[in-house]
């Protein structure tokens, strides 16, 4: 009979499907485990690592991506490796994955948007804010996109963070801009935007905006744009004022004080103009070839049976004119081939980070997710890092039970010889630390903290260009 995986003679094989941080969370608290011997493999479509922290936090946001030095520590322990540019279904399978580990994390994030169900959804200019976000980011996916930037009105629907980053990019200067690392497309095309009001629509009521304090409040420091709230968009109705005095909500809280600083200031003046709307939903995207407008119905909020405060449609309607619009109400998690997949809440389904298999109605032994694809689409890049070590506690309980995969080939050459075969462009760490260099130093040729490469071919390309010379990370 076999050793427990964890010795060193067994070490305990684990592949991390996705490389955002609830990933690098999982593997650096694995790592972190006395006497445990683990061999981490984590894979990615792509040949960057870190997920949403290079391709969805906004450019001008630098501190928050400094968050990746953590990673670059996991990622530098030799029992760690990366394997970019590897798709599962496409170079690996499911069956692969079971036949060469003994725990398998799926950390994919959620991939997509959801949509609001409403007529001319599909027009042209209305955009999901995810691919307005991967556009100004260089991801490859949305890289040959267009955005109609000729349009001077804009309706932002949602108010969380990715709303206010949506439009804070649309209202910032192109100075603003050029010190940051916006793909470099995106910033020729925002130098020449007419954008001039960006209108910002909630559902419910300024009490209940899911954006953080410092994303509304950096919106009040922008050059060339104000905000703009009428004092009666941000008077609080009986119930959200009750609720902020009960819940202690200092987030909420300060929002209201915020917002109503803003409201109070009055117009400035500034050629650009942030308009924030409350206790509006769109019912209609109106227009023949393009947008021309948006209906919207005015809500009302009520307390629902488990305390909460929603909202419900009145009879009162207005329409905004607008040329562009941006959905901002959510990401959505994609199916993976061969995983169990709830649709409906767009997750994978679990059980405290154990993957279920709904047609059992049982855990599926060794298999695990961790992030937005396990809880759903909420919180901050930190809030991945309690969410991870509970689910690697798990993975950590099952195998001291025993309850691991057995792979019939867990040795790590094996696995390393089939991704050869299968992807020959596969990209490593040490080849990612060479594109990144390579991306800093173009940006700092251009005055700037990188340029980033939004095509796959070209970072492939130039990698190889650069391994051909000698000493190519300047070690």
């Amino acid at each position: 009979m076999a050793e427990q995986p964890g010795t060193q003679a067994n070490p305990l094989r684990v592949a991390i499907i996705g490389s955002g941080p609830s990933g690098f969370y999982a593997a650096e608290y694995l790592q972190k485990q006395p006497d445990l011997n683990v061999e981490i493999d984590m894979y990615d479509r792509l040949p960057t690592p870190f997920g949403l922290v290079r391709g969805g936090v906004a450019p001008d946001h630098p501190k928050i991506k400094t968050v990746t030095k953590v990673y670059d520590k996991t990622a530098s322990d030799p029992r760690f490796r990366f394997y970019g540019n590897v798709e599962l279904g496409r170079h690996i399978t499911h069956d692969d994955l079971l036949n060469h580990y003994h725990q398998i994390i799926y950390a994919v994030g959620a991939q997509t948007d959801r949509q609001m169900g409403i007529p001319g959804e599909e027009l042209p200019g209305s955009y999901p804010a995810t691919e307005f976000v991967g556009w100004y980011n260089a991801h490859p996916d949305y890289r040959d996109l267009t955005f109609d930037l000729s349009q001077e009105r804009v309706a932002v629907v949602g108010n969380g963070n990715v709303a206010m980053d949506v439009a804070r990019i649309l209202a910032s200067t192109e100075a603003e801009l050029a010190v940051t690392d916006i793909a470099d497309y995106a910033l020729e095309a925002l130098r020449h935007s007419s954008v001039r009001e960006i209108y910002v629509l909630g559902r419910r009521g300024p009490a209940q905006a899911a954006f953080t304090n410092p994303e509304i409040r950096e919106l009040g420091d922008l050059t060339d744009a104000e905000v703009v709230i009428a004092p009666d968009e941000i008077e609080l109705d009986p119930l959200s004022a009750a609720a902020l005095a009960l819940d202690n909500d200092r987030t909420a809280d300060r929002n209201v004080q915020t917002m109503t600083r803003f409201s109070y200031q009055g117009e400035q003046g500034k050629p650009r103009k942030i308009i924030f709307r409350f206790l509006v939903s769109p019912v209609e995207i109106l227009g023949t070839d393009h947008v021309e407008a948006i209906k919207l119905v005015r809500n009302e909020l009520y307390q629902a049976e488990d305390g909460s405060l929603r909202a419900r449609p009145t009879n009162e309607m207005e329409t905004i004119p607008v040329g562009l619009v941006f959905r901002s109400i959510g990401y959505q998690g994609v199916a993976l081939p061969d995983v169990p997949f709830d649709a409906r809440k767009g997750i994978i389904p679990n059980a405290a980070g154990r993957v279920i298999d709904p047609l059992r109605n049982e855990t599926r032994t060794g298999e695990y997710v961790v992030g937005w694809i396990k809880r759903g689409p909420t919180g901050i890049i930190g809030t991945n890092k309690p969410d991870s070590q509970a689910t690697a506690m798990a993975m950590l309980e099952d195998r001291a039970e025993g309850k691991t995969l057995t792979p019939a080939e867990p040795a790590r050459d094996a696995m390393e010889r089939l991704l050869v075969e299968r992807q020959p462009a596969l990209v490593t760490f040490a080849d990612w630390q060479v594109i990144d260099q390579i991306e800093q130093e173009r940006g700092q040729a251009a005055g700037r903290p990188r340029l980033k490469f939004s095509r796959v071919d070209e970072m492939l390309r130039l990698l190889a260009e650069r391994k051909q010379q000698p000493n190519p990370t300047g070690d």
